[in-house]
């Protein structure tokens, strides 16, 4: 079945027209160029902001002009993750999707849902001649994924809207009213490099699920970068190792899926027995939660460099010693995470390191506890340490009007009540509320599965709850 023909279309058909559109992070260019052009051809009021924002604006529709004024708000840009076996070019392709049942998904890639369709669903409503709805701002911001640099240039007085209505959540019965905010903390080294002395080991782990960093965080999944460290660190009781490279994750909002790492040993065959024991206990550990997970370790051959034993023990260490994944829960509100790390990305070639992690919280003093936790571990290691891109987290107000109203009109329409919920996941809400304190703020939208991952998919009935529920919501807006 096409795309186009599955309920409701005006969404699915933008949905189609953004994806085919390249919008990696930090290369939003073609993607800015297509919204603006959208907003243009519409013959509304469209602006791009010095960072690359876009805004449109829309009139309220008749007899709407004396309601609350409304920012409609989604990212443009997406996380991009593929197998390894799939041949992609983020940059230059657009996604190829297929429908699998009541799922969107794509094949081998990230889907784009986070936050396509948020943005397909803006852009249905804008160009809409028959849906009730007060004046409308739509803000397409940039770099959620990799920084919320869009949110973060948004200036005050650019927009005027009194009510934001977020449409990157992934669950259809949550209505988000608080979110984590988050730093980059960035481990680095140069080591001098010089021809192993042993036998070259190939550790390998992929078939992990991956995820979102923030949101799937307290489930358990396995981090690649993690059980490369136990693997490695097993092998240190037995014998000294030399570190020829590690290639292991990706992207600081994305559990790591896979990784590999090249190793100098004197014994291999005596190295790869110890681990072997080592192996089966992690494939125990994880046979429930990560049913598809494979270990390989192996002989191999490498013409690269290796840094030196005492230099690779103390990397070694520190993968051991990061805290990774949930830190501490919300002593306030029920089954959340208030602080977590996810060690991203570990990456180690011709004698350079570089180790990627993002810390979450929603408590600004709990976030800088667990960065300057990994900042000890790596500086008694003697390595470099930066924090960067930290942004804030978004202070739940759950008696605004806007909540109390989207309440109402879910139990009303759905005959139950909604999740009003914080999140772990960095929204660009808190951002956005520092330069618009007096603007409430509320983040829904429809079930998304697997995000950041290439297992990504959108549901359909949920997207055709969902938008029945904007439209109800944008019908309902309070007088001003």
């Amino acid at each position: 079945m096409e795309l186009s023909n599955i309920e409701p279309q005006i969404i699915w058909k933008n949905f189609s027209k953004l994806n085919a559109v390249p919008r990696p992070s930090k290369k939003e260019e073609k993607v800015i160029a297509f919204i603006k052009g959208f907003g243009e051809d519409l013959g509304l009021e469209t602006t791009v902001d010095e960072v690359g924002n876009v805004i449109i604006k829309k009139p309220a529709t008749a007899g709407m002009e004396n309601r609350k004024s409304i920012v409609l708000q989604s990212h443009l840009d997406m996380v991009c993750q593929k197998n390894n076996d799939v041949n992609f070019d983020f940059e230059t392709e657009g996604i190829k999707m297929e429908i699998d049942g009541d799922w969107v998904k794509a094949k081998g890639t990230t889907l784009g849902a986070d936050n396509g369709l948020g943005v397909a669903t803006i852009m249905s409503i804008l160009e809409s001649s028959d849906i009730p709805h007060p004046a409308l701002e739509a803000l397409f911001t940039i770099d959620e994924e990799t920084g919320m640099t869009g949110a973060l240039g948004l200036k005050p007085g650019q927009l005027t809207g009194q009510i934001l209505l977020n449409l990157d959540t992934e669950e259809d019965d949550e209505i988000d009213i608080g979110c984590a905010g988050g730093v980059d903390v960035t481990i680095t080294q140069n080591y001098a490099a010089a021809a192993p002395k042993g036998q070259i080991v190939r550790l390998e782990v992929k078939g992990l699920q991956g995820g979102h960093s923030g949101m799937d965080i307290h489930k358990g999944f396995g981090n690649a970068n993690i059980i490369l460290g136990r693997l490695l660190y097993t092998g240190l009781e037995n014998q000294n190792i030399e570190l020829v490279s590690i290639d292991s994750g990706g992207l600081r909002n994305a559990i790591p899926r896979e990784g590999v790492a090249l190793i100098s040993v004197r014994n291999a065959q005596e190295f790869i027995e110890n681990v072997t024991v080592l192996k089966k206990d992690i494939l125990e550990e994880f046979a429930t939660v990560e049913p598809g997970i494979q270990i390989n370790i192996e002989n191999s051959t490498s013409s690269d460099k290796a840094i030196s034993e005492a230099d690779s023990k103390k990397v070694i260490l520190t993968l051991k010693a990061l805290h990774n994944g949930v830190y501490r829960m919300s002593p306030d509100v029920a089954d959340l995470v208030e602080a977590s790390n996810n060690v991203a990305r570990v990456e180690l070639k011709g004698g350079e390191l570089k180790i990627l992690n993002l810390t979450r919280s929603s408590v600004d003093s709990s976030k800088y506890s667990v960065a300057e936790q990994l900042k000890s571990v790596a500086e008694l290691a003697g390595m470099n340490v930066e924090f960067s891109g930290s942004y804030p987290g978004w202070k739940p107000k759950p008696g605004s009007e806007i909540v109390q109203l989207m309440e109402k009109l879910y139990i009303e329409k759905f005959t139950e009540k909604p999740h009003v919920v914080a999140c772990h996941a960095g929204l660009e809400c808190g951002i956005i509320g520092a330069n618009y304190p007096e603007m409430e703020m509320v983040s829904f939208g429809p079930t998304i599965r697997g995000a950041h991952s290439p297992d990504e998919k959108a549901n359909i009935p949920s997207t055709q709850k969902f938008w029945s529920f904007l439209k109800d919501i944008l019908a309902n807006i309070p007088q001003k």
